[in-house]
């Protein structure tokens, strides 16, 4: 019996043998796959540094025919001279680092925190093990007072992988992420995507179609001529002026050229010529820069002041953290230099990749601020700077190194997210072939779509609400670093709070950041914002915080509805106005006929209905003086104002029994069936409005009339380290926009109701070039402002876009404050109401309650004792989604 143990036994030790030579000679084969594939890498290079030369002389002799044949026209934004290789470069520069690396991202002390995740990059080989290679440089710190952050990321070396085969690398390592983690969106080396991007063909054809069929709806937007000829004050403290129309011509003479070396290249100046007139309501992202790849660095970071007087500066936010919560043996070490650049200077260049207009309100958007959080993927998440917000389109490089205060150093690579399914990609052609490339149906224009019997790629946008659908969802969970709500909506778009510590028991507190635009939550939003006054009132509240932060808009009619419920004697003013042309004109002669043909009524099909109540029929809205107009000419003027043509003044209608179908299904209180709301709950100088410079849109709305009607005053959060006062309002200030799609639409629409005859007038005018082609070419629905709003007694007619307004008080972050929100409202509330002063700028004598500044009171309030440190931990991981979910007709989507 022992013998046939022993027997059984030896069997198997040899068997195990056996085993261990095949796993070692399957080794040596995936060792000699590795060292093909790093020949196959070292060849690729050379192809593209080769190609880069090319590209190059190319660029030089473009330039030069610049230069000669249109020497005074703006150039494209491709040959400006930015330094090779800054981390802020634009498409064109040739990227630095190698591909490849793994590690975890650790706190210096060993901490790793919850959020921390690993990075691996595989690439895949012939069976069904992947290959992991790794760079041998370690990142650099010094461990002798550390940072805090650090890395076991590899260092990159000079030169990238990338060129003709850099697609087939990413699908390769998409298939080996997706394999080990089928549930998460698939990551790889930024650089890798970035020679992906670069190795897609430009189609010129394509490219100047593409242009052409942009040009109408180009004519709505209403900033144009002012974005030229700004106002001086705009001028110097917000942007420069910008000639939008001549950078526009210029890209298209660079197609008729054939200047482009890709299909990004092209596409990156389509995108930077939108952004750069930061107009949140001007917006068009091309398939080439968002449909792809987003990018991302994997260190958000936070601008705070130590004791909420001197001035800000940089930190790790994952430092804050544990700083905060008291689990770290090391003292946060500020952020000095990023690639070698002064932190300050780099920060404020990568800034202005923002969407927002004002420098003080980009800066913040940089940084993880908790309203930005409470959102989900629906915000600007941890900030530009990590790949949130705008900056998820911008190439960071292919790596970011920080120089800390104490002398240490750490470099951590950069990622992409992979956004499109790479199953059958192998090239950057077939990028192109697969994704850009459109159905032939795709150039037909309003008259063809509206009698076909096809679908069109039209949304079916009610009155211009901009929306889009992705997997991209506000958070169903409470928002990190806020206390617990009194009421609270599902999706964190707003709720309410007490602040019941002592000296602050008479304090309420209303964050708002949003105003919806998913006609789902409407009535759900408006309940909440009753419900917080109500149990305030019963709670014996007197006062009254109303925080907008991270507020980029979502339904107009929001807006005033919380208005109205604050100060309900008050007639809102809210002028708004058209940009005049000709399509504008001849939709407002054809839907104010044909409504002209139905009463004004719910009770009718819904056809009739979106008729009905749009601004098209002069029916809609009121004038300036709050009664109805009487003819379509009189609602359309037009008049010049700014070397333009716009519409006559028009104000929303109240009143108007149609109101649902412009409010997402609300009526707004005071009017209808909310006209019981009579009461005003808090006195005007027991409100005061927080701003952390993000609010745009409809925000940009209820904060005119809190501000100019009501006189609340404000407060603004942050800001660039200056002692300067700065605007509360950050964002768009447009009151309305409109998605290319609810535009086309429309067009349709008038066909539709059009006899053969009628038919064929319309489509010899502006209405008949309409195409949905650059619906097809965009990777996020395209919109345009395409209501300014104009100040109550302002006789020049200056869109409040252009307008500078400063916040009455500013206010520095300290370190609690951006860990917990609460903190924020303690500041406020101490300032305004209490001894203490935290106003760096500005006036601390609000409503005269205050009459001397006394620095000497300044409290720093601290992190609550109750806070959620873990789900603190995790807002590290909220990042911006695309195709955003919310939607709304006054909206600045991130």
């Amino acid at each position: 019996m022992s013998c046939g143990i022993r027997t059984s036994a030896t069997s198997k030790i040899v068997a195990i043998k056996e085993q261990i030579t095949a796993k070692e000679e399957q080794i040596t084969e995936h060792r000699k796959n590795i060292e093909a594939l790093e020949a196959v890498i070292k060849t690729l290079r050379d192809e593209e540094k080769a190609e880069e030369e090319i590209r190059t002389e190319k660029k030089h002799k473009l330039l030069a025919w610049f230069e000669v044949v249109t020497p005074d026209q703006p150039k494209p934004s491709w040959y400006r001279p930015y330094p090779i290789g800054s981390s802020h470069t634009i498409h064109w520069s040739a990227p630095t680092g190698n591909s490849t690396g793994s590690g975890t991202g650790v706190l210096s002390t060993g901490v790793v925190p919850p959020s921390t995740e690993t990075w691996s990059t595989t690439v895949g080989t012939t069976d069904s093990v992947p290959a992991t290679i790794t760079t041998t440089a370690p990142a650099t710190t010094v461990t002798t007072a550390p940072t805090g952050i650090s890395s076991a990321l590899a260092s990159p070396s000079s030169s990238a992988p990338g060129g003709p085969d850099a697609c087939a690398i990413v699908s390769k390592l998409v298939a080996s992420f997706t394999s080990a983690s089928p549930k998460a969106t698939p990551t790889v080396p930024a650089d890798i995507a970035y020679e992906c991007l670069n190795s897609i063909p430009f189609n010129q054809s394509a490219a100047s179609d593409l242009l052409e069929s942009m040009r109408p709806y180009l004519n709505w937007q209403t900033t144009i001529a002012y974005l030229k000829n700004p106002p001086k004050d705009y001028a110097d403290k917000i942007q420069p002026p910008y000639d939008f129309w001549g950078i526009f011509d210029a890209i298209e003479a660079s197609v008729a050229a054939g200047a482009y070396a890709s299909e990004y290249d092209f596409g990156w100046d389509v995108y930077e010529s939108f952004q750069q007139a930061h107009d949140g309501h001007f917006n068009f992202v091309p398939d080439s820069v968002g449909s792809v790849f987003t990018f991302g660095r994997t260190v958000p970071l936070a601008s705070v002041s130590e004791d909420g007087k001197s001035l800000p500066v940089i930190y790790a936010y994952a430092d804050i953290l544990a700083a905060s919560f008291g689990n770290a043996s090391f003292t946060p070490s500020s952020i000095v230099e990023i690639d070698g650049q002064n932190a300050t200077d780099f920060l404020l260049d990568w800034s202005q990749y923002g969407s927002l207009q004002d420098r003080d309100a980009l800066w913040n958007n940089l940084f993880y601020i908790p309203a930005q959080v409470s959102l989900g993927s629906s915000g600007t998440g941890t900030g530009t700077f990590s790949g949130s917000g705008r900056g998820r389109y911008v190439y960071p490089g292919a790596a970011t190194t920080f120089t800390f205060a104490n002398g240490s150093t750490v470099t951590n690579q950069n990622f992409a997210r992979v956004l499109a399914n790479f199953g059958n990609i192998t090239s950057g052609a077939d990028i192109y072939k697969e994704y850009f490339a459109v159905p032939t149906d795709a150039y037909a224009k309003a008259l063809s779509l509206a009698t076909s019997t096809t679908s069109s790629a039209t949304s079916s946008a009610t009155n211009g609400s901009s929306s889009a659908t992705s997997s991209a969802t506000t958070t169903s969970t409470p928002a990190p670093g806020y206390p617990s709500p009194v009421v609270r909506q599902s999706n964190n778009l707003n709720s309410g709070y007490f602040l019941d510590q002592p000296g602050f028991e008479d304090v309420a507190v209303l964050a708002v950041p949003s105003f919806v635009g998913s006609g789902d939550v409407e009535v759900e939003f408006q309940n909440v914002n009753s419900e917080l006054i109500a149990a305030a009132l019963a709670a014996n509240k007197t006062k009254l915080i109303i925080d907008v932060s991270a507020n980029g808009g979502g339904t107009i009619l929001q807006g005033y509805d919380l208005f109205k419920q604050l100060f309900p004697s008050i007639l809102p003013y809210g002028a708004t106005r058209f940009r005049a042309h000709e399509a504008f004109d001849i939709l407002g002669q054809e839907y104010s006929a044909i409504a002209a043909n139905y009463t004004r009524s719910l009770n009718q099909s819904d056809d009739i209905l979106d008729i009905e109540s749009s601004a098209w029929n002069y029916r809609t809205d009121a004038d300036i003086n709050y009664e109805p107009f009487t003819s379509w000419p009189e609602k359309y003027g037009p008049h010049e104002f700014g070397n333009d043509s716009f519409t006559s003044i028009i104000r929303w209608n109240l009143s108007d029994v149609l109101t649902p179908l412009n409010s997402g299904g609300i009526y707004v209180s005071g009017y209808l069936n909310r006209s019981n709301i009579t009461v005003q709950p808090f006195a005007a100088e027991n409100i005061v409005v927080v701003y952390d410079g993000y609010c745009a849109s409809t925000c940009t709305i209820f904060s005119e009339l809190m501000r100019q009607q009501a006189g609340v005053k404000t407060i603004a959060l942050g800001g660039r380290p200056n002692y300067d006062e700065i605007q509360a309002v950050g964002g768009v200030k447009g009151t309305n926009d409109f998605p290319w799609s609810y535009i086309l639409s429309a067009a349709e629409e008038a066909f539709v109701y059009a006899n053969s005859n009628h038919q064929e007038e319309l489509n010899s005018t502006a209405l008949g070039d309409y195409s949905q082609l650059p619906l097809y070419r965009s990777s996020s629905g395209p919109v345009v402002n395409s209501r300014d709003g104009i100040r109550e007694g302002d006789e020049t007619g200056t869109p409040l876009q252009f307008v500078y307004e400063p916040s009455d008080c500013r206010i520095f972050y300290t370190p609690a404050m951006v860990v917990d929100q609460s903190a924020v409202w303690r500041t406020v509330a101490d300032t305004v109401w209490g001894q203490s002063d935290a106003c760096v700028a500005g006036s601390n004598a609000f409503y005269g309650n205050k009459t001397k500044r006394d620095t000497s009171m300044t409290r720093v309030h601290g992190v609550r004792r109750d806070i959620d440190i873990e789900q603190a931990y995790k807002g590290l991981d909220v990042h911006t989604e695309e195709g955003i979910v919310l939607g709304g007709d006054s909206i600045m989507l991130p």
